[in-house]
């Protein structure tokens, strides 16, 4: 039996469907993006004319309603992620939700539980479960390359980017009605995600979060303890308020160590007995076309996506853990 076309539509075609994504759609094989949704009407058509894309809309239903529109991508911020995968699943369709899955894992429930319900595959843009750089880092853990994993130490470190030194009117990212809070949520979350996939779930987590620029009324700092069910432990600290930039993943084992950057392109080090070997491996310019093939083969019944609701509701279980205790807000 041959493979069937799976037919896109985009809600919300903002910065993320600019490279990362929209194009991956294009690309992958028995893949086409149909159609494109925004609020704003002619930034919707503007990207529909530049990306060669036979529809666009002002409305979100109407996409969903599109009958040439097989699937639904939400690439909206979080607060309308819940919103829109639940009308995607009463519609019967496949929803593919950006990351973080949604502002809270009550959120993620409720999203598993409405597409559980209405038979549609539910997916989400942990991304880097498919990229060649965390496959090789899988690959060396279980061909026992370091051993026995014994605990793992993040640091995500940079200083505030130019947008988010406007106070008066931030990126969404720093408004926590619709973030769900700060940076945290929005890149600790690839970290913990990835982390999850290479040594499996987080049991226990817990942390302390800070705001300690008072820019804006989100935490900015955040440490954190974990545990694996596996029994490895884990430690975290990641800081928006930073001078320097330090992105860095340590995975400790009885035999070796590996190192690597969850954003960053620099090298995966492997440190054992026999030296230090290094792997230079670059990530694909569309850097969700080889999750977004996977959801693909999926869809067709060849293969199965490794990025699904329910994986994805862990990681938004383990941050919410760590941010229970969140600090007061500034003003």
């Amino acid at each position: 039996m041959g493979f069937r076309t799976i037919r896109w539509g985009i809600i919300g075609c903002g910065d993320v469907c600019e490279v990362k994504s929209g194009p991956a759609f294009q690309k992958a094989e028995y893949s086409a993006l149909t159609a494109v949704m925004r609020r704003n009407g002619a930034k919707a058509r503007d990207f529909a004319e530049r990306h060669g894309v036979p529809r666009w809309y002002d409305d979100a239903e109407a996409l969903i309603r599109d009958p040439d529109v097989d699937a639904v991508y939400v690439a909206t911020p979080p607060d309308t992620h819940a919103a829109y995968a639940l009308k995607a699943a009463l519609a019967g369709k496949p929803v593919y939700v950006e990351k973080p899955m949604a502002r809270d894992y009550a959120e993620c429930l409720a999203m598993i539980s409405a597409c559980r319900d209405a038979k549609a595959p539910l997916f989400v843009a942990y991304y880097r479960r498919r990229l060649p750089r965390f496959l090789k880092v899988k690959e060396i853990l279980e061909q026992g390359g370091i051993g026995e994993v014994r605990s793992v130490s993040v640091t995500l470190a940079h200083a505030p980017g130019a947008a988010f030194l406007e106070k008066a009117d931030p990126p969404w990212r720093v408004v926590p009605e619709i973030a769900g809070g700060g940076l945290f949520l929005d890149l600790a979350s690839h970290t913990l995600d990835i982390l999850d996939y290479l040594l499996g779930p987080i049991a226990e987590a817990k942390g302390l979060a800070a705001n300690q620029s008072g820019l804006h009324r989100v935490e900015d700092a955040v440490a954190a303890a974990f545990a694996f069910e596996s029994g490895a432990l884990g430690a975290g600290v990641w800081s928006f308020s930073a001078h320097t930039r330090e992105d860095r993943v340590e995975i400790a084992g009885s035999q070796g160590k590996l190192a690597f950057a969850t954003f960053g392109e620099s090298p995966i080090q492997w440190i054992s007995a026999d030296g230090v070997r290094e792997f230079p491996i670059a990530n694909p310019r569309h850097i969700q076309q080889p999750l977004i093939e996977s959801i693909v083969a999926e869809l067709n019944g060849a293969g199965k996506c490794p990025s699904t609701g329910e994986t994805a509701a862990r990681t938004s279980r383990v941050m919410d853990a760590i941010l229970m205790g969140r600090p007061l807000t500034r003003p």
